[in-house]
């Protein structure tokens, strides 16, 4: 996974070479780190109150608040772009395939959210900053995420469900965990941070 994410960034570095914006190695393994880390995120499950959660949006919040705006996305996209083409990194499979289904839009969604809060935090790493950031990433989540599940739904399969629907089955439910992994993302960054800066 780590292996294809690198192969995958270094192609991005090349682009961005030519761009004229030089992409270091270590920026080169913190985004494959965070593609991996979201992949992995799909497979760990807890319960908290009615739901149950994964963690792929923590590892967002996270890349967001540790690489920026920037990285933060790029690290998302590696990871849906792995996905789509055939590795099974998404909860349950992988390949393009996986674009009709209905949750895919919460897929999707992780690279804009990442690109929100990492825009958001990057100037100010009060911990209410932080806060604000990762709950706007996680409204831009949702933006994308349920109209894509009503697309899918009541287009493509035909079917039929409300926005009200939408809001208590794949809203309300997660919340309190979307809540719980802001706290520990507003948390945690701060302190990687110091950390990174320390050993640099």
């Amino acid at each position: 996974m780590v292996d294809n994410a690198l192969r995958l960034c270094y192609t991005c570095r090349i682009t961005e070479t030519r761009k004229g914006r030089a992409m270091k190695t270590r920026d080169l393994i913190y985004c494959a780190l965070f593609a991996a880390l979201t992949a992995i995120g799909a497979f760990i499950h807890f319960q908290f109150l009615q739901a149950t959660i994964t963690l792929q949006f923590f590892f967002t919040a996270m890349a967001g608040l540790l690489l920026g705006a920037r990285l933060g996305a790029l690290s998302q996209a590696l990871y849906v772009g792995l996905g789509l083409v055939g590795l099974p990194i998404f909860a349950t499979g992988g390949g393009f395939g996986y674009v009709f289904n209905p949750t895919f839009g919460f897929l999707l969604g992780l690279i804009p959210t990442a690109w929100v809060i990492g825009r958001l935090a990057e100037r100010d790493r009060t911990p209410l900053r932080l806060t604000l950031a990762c709950l706007a990433g996680l409204a831009v989540l949702y933006l994308v995420g349920l109209p894509y599940i009503a697309l899918i739904v009541n287009v493509y399969n035909g079917g039929s469900v409300s926005a009200m629907k939408l809001a208590t089955a794949y809203m309300l439910p997660y919340l309190p965990g979307d809540c719980l992994k802001i706290a520990v993302s507003v948390l945690l960054a701060p302190r990687i941070l110091k950390a990174l800066a320390r050993n640099s």
